[in-house]
Formats: structure tokens, C-alpha cells, sequence
């Protein structure tokens, strides 16, 4: 692994806020079945492990799969500190083959997002409910089309500390509820030296409709839908909508 690439994901860990960990496990454990704790549980679209350690530490036997092997490579580091066994796994969402069948699947951080059209979603729910046993939960996240389209089209974030600063610009992108992301980085060398680090993230989301549909057509059956970390229906105003599927 190059010393850059943990730089890089050092950078990312530390501008997300903490407490967003918190509230996907705290949501998490208000609508995973009772005396859950033991379970097989799948973590889509890892990243560093971050959650994939606080659903550990809550007592899960935890898998966590990212398309990255640098992101799992730093994640094993953070479960080897937290002294904790996770699963980790470099592997696609939309094809879960060879991964096993699992309890709980959970996709946070809008990961579903980044997939490229109505056509991924569904094959990827399909994916998840042909490896959840029966009776499982399937729990995610995804931008509301408010945050799309309202939100975040001339959002502006820049931050500086002693070893990186950042720039964060997002705008309305040609599909329907979709932006791009315009991520540019200056990351510290060991030299003291600044290198600049520039990358695009698309994402695009639907109605709540079009989820329902997709869900239903993979098998899911009284799907519930909630917003903003909160057991309560979405608004019109709302942000982030959670759907909790079971098998």
C-alpha cells in the first residue's frame, strides 16, 4: 500500500463527523430484530471499517466488503487495533457471489448512491436479497432528491489543517437528482512538500417510489422508509432516507 494512499484515507476519516457513526449503529440497533447480537452481518461499501468496527464491538460477526483492497487493507489495521474480528473483503455489490448468506446487510453513507442508474440499484437489491437467510433485515441509505436537487447544487466546503487542505465543490449533474462532486486535495509529503490530488464523485439518487419499486420487484416486502437517523416518515424537507427491507 502506498504511504499516499493511507494519507489520502486518513484525510477522508477525519473530515467525516464522528458522531454519524454513532447514529448509523444507534439506527441500526433500534430496527435489527431482537437479541440480534451473534448474527451474520454484511457491511456494504466498507470503506476504512469505521462502522464495520461499531457493529463489531456491538457484539455482530461482522463482514465488511468494498470494491477498494487499500480501503480494507487500512480498515484490517483499524479492527487488529480495536481488537476486534471483521471479515474483510475486496469484492463488487453488485455481485455478492462467494461471500456467503447473512443475517443483516447494512449500505451507509449514501454508498448506494455512486451506483450508475435505476438498472445497478436493482441488481444490487437483488444481490442482497438472494444472500439474506430468511427473515433478514436489509438496511440503507441514500440522498433524498431535497438534498439532489435543492442542497447541495452550489455547495462550497474548504478546509485547512497543518498537513492537508481541501477543497469540496458539488453541482447539479445532467440525470435527474443526480451531482458531481469536485474534490481536490493537498496532502503533506514526508518532505513537507504539498502534492495536489484532484477527484470526481458522481452520485444520483431517485423518488421514493422508484426505490419501492426496485425493492419490491427483488423480493422485499413491507419496506419501511424513515429520514435523517429518526423513526419518524419523511418530509419534504428531509435529507437522508433510510429504508429498512426484510426477507
Amino acid at each position: 500500500m502506498t504511504k499516499n494512499y493511507e494519507t489520502f484515507a486518513s484525510v477522508y476519516d477525519a473530515i467525516m463527523d464522528d458522531s454519524l457513526y454513532d447514529a448509523w449503529t444507534d439506527f441500526s440497533l433500534r430496527h435489527f430484530p431482537k437479541k440480534a447480537k451473534g448474527t451474520q452481518l454484511l457491511e456494504l461499501a466498507c470503506g476504512t471499517g469505521i462502522q464495520s468496527v461499531r457493529f463489531a464491538q456491538a457484539g455482530f460477526a461482522v463482514t465488511g466488503l468494498d470494491l477498494s483492497q487499500e480501503m480494507l487493507d487500512i480498515a484490517a489495521k483499524r479492527a487488529a487495533s480495536a481488537k476486534v474480528a471483521i471479515d474483510f473483503v475486496a469484492g463488487n455489490m453488485l455481485d455478492l457471489s462467494g461471500v456467503g448468506s447473512f443475517d443483516l446487510v447494512t449500505c451507509y453513507s449514501d454508498s448506494l448512491c455512486y451506483l450508475a442508474d435505476e438498472v445497478e440499484m436493482g441488481d444490487t437489491f437483488a444481490q442482497v436479497y438472494a444472500h439474506l437467510n430468511e427473515g433478514g433485515t436489509f438496511i440503507f441509505d441514500v440522498h433524498s432528491v431535497h438534498q439532489t436537487d435543492e442542497v447541495f447544487p452550489g455547495y462550497s466546503y474548504h478546509e485547512n489543517a497543518d498537513d492537508f487542505a481541501m477543497v469540496w465543490d458539488t453541482y447539479e449533474d445532467e440525470a435527474p437528482h443526480s451531482v458531481v462532486h469536485e474534490l481536490t486535495f493537498f496532502i503533506q509529503d514526508e518532505d513537507g512538500r504539498f502534492t495536489r490530488y484532484d477527484e470526481i464523485h458522481e452520485e444520483r439518487t431517485y423518488d421514493l417510489l422508484t426505490y419501492d419499486i426496485l425493492l419490491e420487484q427483488a423480493g422485499f416486502k413491507n419496506v419501511k422508509i424513515y429520514a435523517d437517523f429518526e423513526d419518524k416518515e419523511p418530509m419534504e424537507t428531509s435529507k437522508r432516507w433510510f429504508f429498512v427491507g426484510r426477507k
